[in-house]
């Protein structure tokens, strides 16, 4: 009897291991920001905060607009939004992932202010820099194939995602949850802010903007000709430093996702100069504005 209970419990430690990691039991929304400036109204709305600390990284659990979430920064870039996101995955139970932040607008037809909601994102920047051929002319390597329209030397190609019980399959882009953008769609009376404190107005007032493609990489992109090959060859809406990334985490692990990002400038399509400094918290408040009132009205498939 004393060895089969050893056994059992032996058995079992695994499993204790992985419960004993975990800082809260409570199924979460986990609410992520790329940077400081784009959570604070998020986190001031947060009540019965509680904070946790792994890695560095800040996880404060609460509840926002009726929703038990867990909020945190994602740090800015591919990379820390892979690491933080699956620290967040590991250490909670995540229901779902909403990302609140700013961004950088494509396409022509949007404006600073603008909340982006795309149905799906690429890691646009993963790519092979191909051989300069001279004359405007690129050779990629015999075994590569061009899978997107390049930009001089640059040419993008998929990533490999691996998953439980699947084989490694390469995806370009990575879809957010329909039932999310369902929920998304039903937000038109959320107002949005079109002045700053210190009283700079935007020409046109901001607006939500639902559906379509957007673009993640590690370049913060402040250039009007690289602008416009997003735009034709991903046919994008926005791009930014982290969502595409969270997307494949998210898709990897089987958990909800969906992005919420507000111009804060036009990636180098401003007549004049980069605008992010001046609308920067502007942009952030009306991203906020819409992930509290998304909260309101998307519940976690439970």
């Amino acid at each position: 009897m004393r060895k089969a209970l050893f056994t059992l419990l032996f058995c079992m430690l695994p499993i204790l291991a992985v419960a004993a990691d975990k800082l809260d039991s409570r199924p979460r929304v986990a609410v992520i920001s790329a940077f400081g400036p784009e959570w604070l109204a998020l986190k001031a709305a947060l009540a019965e905060p509680q904070s946790h600390a792994v890695n560095g990284i800040e996880f404060v659990t609460g509840r926002l607009s009726g929703r038990d979430v867990v909020l945190f920064l994602s740090g800015i870039s591919m990379v820390n939004a892979t690491m933080s996101t699956q620290i967040a995955l590991n250490r909670f139970d995540i229901s779902g992932i909403v990302f609140s932040g700013i961004a950088g607008g494509v396409d022509p037809g949007l404006n600073v202010g603008d909340v982006v909601v795309a149905d799906k994102w690429a890691q646009y920047l993963e790519a092979t820099f191909a051989r300069d051929l001279g004359n405007g002319r690129y050779e990629l390597p015999p075994w590569k194939k061009p899978e997107q329209p390049n930009y001089g030397m640059i040419f993008p190609n998929a990533v490999e995602v691996r998953r439980a019980n699947a084989a490694p399959e390469a995806k370009f882009w990575f879809e957010v949850d329909p039932g999310m953008l369902a929920a998304a769609r039903r937000l038109n009376d959320v107002p949005l802010q079109h002045c700053t404190s210190g009283n700079t107005c935007l020409e046109q007032k901001p607006r939500l903007v639902l559906g379509g493609n957007g673009v993640s990489g590690q370049a913060f992109v402040d250039n009007a000709d690289f602008r416009r090959y997003v735009f034709a060859a991903f046919q994008a809406r926005v791009l930014d430093m982290e969502s595409a990334a969270v997307a494949m985490v998210a898709y990897a692990n089987g958990v909800p996702f969906i992005a919420f990002r507000s111009l804060s400038d036009l990636a180098g399509g401003e007549k004049g100069g980069n605008e992010m400094a001046t609308f920067m918290r502007l942009a952030s408040d009306n991203s906020a504005a819409m992930v509290r009132r998304f909260l309101e009205v998307w519940a976690p498939p439970r």
